[in-house]
């Protein structure tokens, strides 16, 4: 069941500000980041990096009445080469016989383990959100499937930001199945949600991989001068809190550096979110 208008604005809003803050968490050398108010830690995502390097990959947050698991986009060179890995595998964690791409699989196996062992001390009766951002994006598409089909959390609510394609078209299938509520969200000139292409061939080789985007998308429309300024985290808030400019603004001043900077906000971010007052 799709949330109504409103509803979805404000979430979308509050997890791209989330999103933001898994960013903080990578470039600060003690993984802090600002923790929205009511919210607690209760779980840091670790998971290897191509080059089989540890990093933070993100966080679960409790509150009284949900849970959030958020996950970190590209942050580190290692994470680039994990992004063009476009080969695929199975995906192990579902019934269905479908495919995924590769090293954003690879990234989330080796995170899977801490995650589910952390919602199993975490109340079932809780809303569960799932959201990333980029990469992040496609970690938290592994991630809801995963969980749907294989704990007690059977109905999670997934989030994504300028998410690439993940998976082949029995994946997407499969996906739609196992995770009825999902939003997709998606600058129509981010070139990130444009790969891998339908169809991938590896250099030099004729095997083909194909892949299709899972349900269901939100379209944006957004041009901020670049490539980079059309995809990251803070550009996607930027235009979500057009659509709910008084919940935005009471969501920055009252939790202080947890928004990324707009005009509408004069709280000052870290700069790892990237974006400049307008």
């Amino acid at each position: 069941m799709q949330m109504a208008n409103k509803d979805y604005e404000q979430r979308a809003i509050f997890l791209a500000a989330v999103c933001g803050q898994t960013y903080v968490q990578f470039s600060n050398m003690d993984g802090s980041f600002v923790v929205p108010l009511n919210y607690s830690v209760s779980h840091t995502i670790q998971a290897k990096s191509i080059n089989n390097v540890w990093e933070h990959f993100g966080f679960i947050l409790e509150s009284p009445q949900e849970i959030i698991v958020a996950f970190r986009g590209t942050s580190s060179t290692s994470d680039w080469i994990s992004d063009i890995i476009a080969s695929q595998k199975r995906f192990k964690y579902i019934k269905e016989d479908c495919l995924t791409h590769r090293g954003f699989t690879d990234i989330y196996s080796s995170a899977r383990s801490g995650i589910i062992s952390a919602l199993t001390r975490l109340s079932p009766d809780k809303t569960l959100y799932i959201t990333g951002h980029s990469l992040g994006a496609a970690l938290a598409t592994l991630c809801a499937i995963d969980i749907a089909a294989n704990t007690v959390y059977s109905s999670p609510n997934l989030f994504t930001f300028g998410s690439p394609r993940v998976g082949d078209p029995a994946f997407a299938k499969a996906f739609s199945k196992y995770v009825r509520n999902s939003y997709r969200i998606a600058n129509l000139f981010d070139v990130v949600t444009y790969a891998p292409p339908s169809v991938y061939k590896l250099p030099k080789r004729e095997k083909k991989y194909y892949y299709s985007h899972v349900q269901t998308l939100r379209s944006l429309s957004f041009q901020n001068g670049g490539v980079g300024l059309n995809h990251i985290i803070g550009s996607y808030f930027v235009e979500l809190s057009q659509a709910q400019p008084q919940f935005t603004q009471l969501l920055c001043v009252t939790n202080p550096g947890f928004c990324p900077v707009t005009e509408i906000s004069p709280i000052e971010p870290a700069k790892s979110q990237g974006i400049k007052k307008r």
